[in-house]
């Protein structure tokens, strides 16, 4: 458990900046109390964990696959590429962190959907695997952080703005 533990807090600060990402805090603060929520929020957590985590599994299999594309057949993507893929894919400040501004949240049924960190244990198994990419969802999502064992609870149906 302790080997996942890194991935557990590097997931949950990835829900956090997705969720900082899309809260509008400027519109909130001019709501009011009790307005219907159209942003995520930190509530929304349950709801997108395993999404989330999906996404980040998938974002860092295609940037993987794209440096692979790059090089000769017999060349392989040094691991050290995959570590900087793999710390990055959260960061704001970096390039491959870009897919969270072209994500949002909606609300489906009873359920929020993700739309359109990891550490070295995933790079590794990036390196010595080759997963695809719902490999690595798995090996992400499932065995080291655990943010898709349980399916998250239905949504509220009424989901409100607290002040």
């Amino acid at each position: 458990m302790a080997r996942g533990g890194g991935v557990a807090v590097a997931m949950a600060v990835a829900v956090a900046a997705v969720v900082l990402l899309l809260h509008p805090a400027a519109s909130a603060a001019a709501a009011g109390p009790k307005k219907v929520a159209t942003a995520a929020r930190k509530e929304d957590i349950p709801y997108i964990r395993c999404q989330v985590c999906e996404r980040i599994a998938r974002e860092i299999s295609a940037q993987v696959a794209k440096k692979q594309q790059a090089l000769p057949a017999t060349k392989k993507v040094p691991e050290i590429e995959i570590i900087e893929i793999a710390e990055n894919v959260c960061n704001l400040k970096k390039q491959e962190a870009d897919w969270m501004l072209k994500i949002d949240i909606v609300e489906k049924g009873d359920k929020l959907e993700v739309m359109g960190y990891a550490d070295t244990d995933v790079a590794e198994f990036v390196y010595k695997k080759k997963p695809s990419a719902d490999q690595l969802v798995k090996f992400l999502c499932k065995d080291l952080s655990e943010a898709c064992v349980v399916d998250p609870p239905p949504v509220p149906k009424v989901r409100i703005f607290s002040s």
